[in-house]
């Protein structure tokens, strides 16, 4: 049985496969055209690795690929009180061009923390690319190199995308709807 989407799709597995090679020729031609450094793919853990499985595919030049994983830790009553990376590179980007990919950037917060910590690295270039960029909600200023699709604030599940750990796997990015109680919706 065909996996069904728990609201409505907001972009189809075609469209979403058509921006990526687009994405993929775009960041081909930028290292390209600069000619100099190692390339290092950095994706943050876990949502982005579908993004990434497929954006490198597009890719046909000399890369690397590592990744880190952040958590969130909140203070007593559950607000947010920061980040903290789990896993950290496994390679060193000393002098190296770094792609940053990230599935989707929201306030940018996290993001900004990321690079502030890869940049104590000394790397030669950092970039970012995103499938998803949510730029009303942005909060640190970031400069986005390579942007899939722009969104809205609705709760987006697929491709990468999860609730609760749910619906990463879905070919498409739907909007999340109704009420949600304990990853079902009602």
């Amino acid at each position: 049985m065909p996996l069904q989407a728990p609201g409505r799709v907001l972009l189809s597995a075609e469209d979403i496969a058509r921006r990526v090679e687009e994405l993929g020729g775009e960041i081909c031609a930028y290292y390209r055209r600069e000619g100099r450094g190692e390339l290092t793919v950095v994706s943050v853990l876990k949502g982005g690795f579908v993004f990434l499985a497929d954006l490198i595919r597009h890719m046909d030049i000399d890369l690397s690929l590592d990744f880190m994983a952040i958590s969130s830790y909140h203070d007593a009553d559950d607000r947010p009180r920061g980040v903290r990376i789990i896993k950290d590179l496994s390679q060193s980007i000393y002098r190296r061009r770094v792609l940053v990919v990230e599935d989707i950037i929201d306030t940018g917060l996290t993001l900004s923390y990321i690079l502030r910590n890869l940049r104590e690295r000394e790397p030669e270039e950092i970039r970012v690319c995103t499938l998803l960029d949510r730029a009303a909600r942005r909060i640190a200023p970031l400069e986005l190199h390579h942007r899939g699709f722009e969104v809205g604030e609705e709760y987006l599940v697929g491709y990468g995308l999860d609730y609760r750990q749910r619906w990463r796997n879905l070919p498409f990015v739907c909007v999340l709807e109704g009420a949600v109680a304990d990853g079902r919706l009602t």
